[in-house]
């Protein structure tokens, strides 16, 4: 009998991976790490029984949380990204060069190392770019005490349970605007709609009081179940969310990256939400 790994991030619904591999599992320190090798999705990370990345599909989410940002801005030149342990983030921010600098604040050293060893992929190299610099500290804290400003944050968390709640509350939202230049925006993951809707009402309603400009936009990544998973956005800038496609289109041509996932006209039709995720917006 073959092993399977089960993810039961839901009490009703629940996902399997078949298991080519186990390659590394520790149950000390912050978090429970493991590491397994799967015949579809490649090596897949879990933290607490529940998948963070897959070298399969990972491409996916941090290319969306990482360029659609980037191209509505158009001057990014500051990023800071919380959590994002893996590197993938990172990788995807430095393919701009007109990004100078870019913070990572991971909770977790063990995470940071572990990436380095294991998923090196993931990473491409990223912790070792000389505009890149880590902060081994707790997000919320580094926020609320930094008197740094970004063009761009970019919260790679976990879900809104365990250590990962914070990242979701009006506090740290309202510490995330006052770090952000003048047109600078915030964006995140934000669940899956169709399983885990309170978190978009949670999060614009606590983002609302603080931020000009409040929305969401979604990406279909395999790996987290349940249809289209949301990421999150607010700036103090109405301007970037509603740049037009020519625009979006023109800034890519002058500055291209590669990506897999990501196209200027994709990045336009991801603000198109279905009316299910419209309804769960209050107003």
């Amino acid at each position: 009998m073959s092993d399977w790994f089960r993810e039961s991030l839901y009490d009703h619904w629940s996902q399997s991976f078949l298991i080519s591999r186990e390659l590394y599992r520790s149950q000390g320190g912050m978090q429970d790490i493991a590491l397994f090798e799967t015949p579809g999705f490649g090596r897949v990370l879990t933290l607490d029984g529940i998948i963070q990345v897959t070298t399969g599909d990972e491409f996916i989410y941090h290319e969306m949380l990482a360029h659609v940002p980037i191209y509505a801005h158009g001057a990014v030149r500051s990023v800071c990204v919380v959590g994002g342990g893996d590197g993938g983030m990172l990788r995807e921010v430095l393919k701009h060069r007109s990004v100078e600098h870019a913070v990572l604040v991971e909770i977790d050293a063990a995470v940071v190392e572990f990436c380095r060893s294991h998923m090196p992929t993931v990473s491409a190299g990223a912790f070792d770019d000389p505009r890149c610099e880590i902060v081994i500290a707790d997000g919320l804290k580094f926020m609320a005490e930094t008197d740094r400003k970004f063009d761009l944050i970019v919260i790679d968390s976990t879900d809104p349970i365990g250590p990962g709640g914070v990242l979701f509350t009006e506090a740290f939202y309202k510490d995330c605007a006052r770090r952000l230049t003048a047109e600078g925006i915030v964006v995140n993951q934000n669940g899956v709609p169709f399983l885990q809707g309170e978190e978009i009402t949670d999060t614009w309603r606590r983002r609302r009081p603080h931020f000009a400009d409040v929305g969401f936009y979604v990406a279909a990544v395999p790996t987290y179940v349940g249809g289209f998973m949301a990421l999150g956005w607010a700036s103090h800038s109405t301007r970037p969310r509603t740049e037009g496609l020519d625009q979006i289109h023109a800034r890519f041509v002058a500055a291209p990256v590669a990506t897999r996932y990501y196209t200027p006209d994709l990045h336009r039709a991801a603000f198109a939400l279905p009316r299910y995720i419209q309804e769960l917006i209050p107003g």
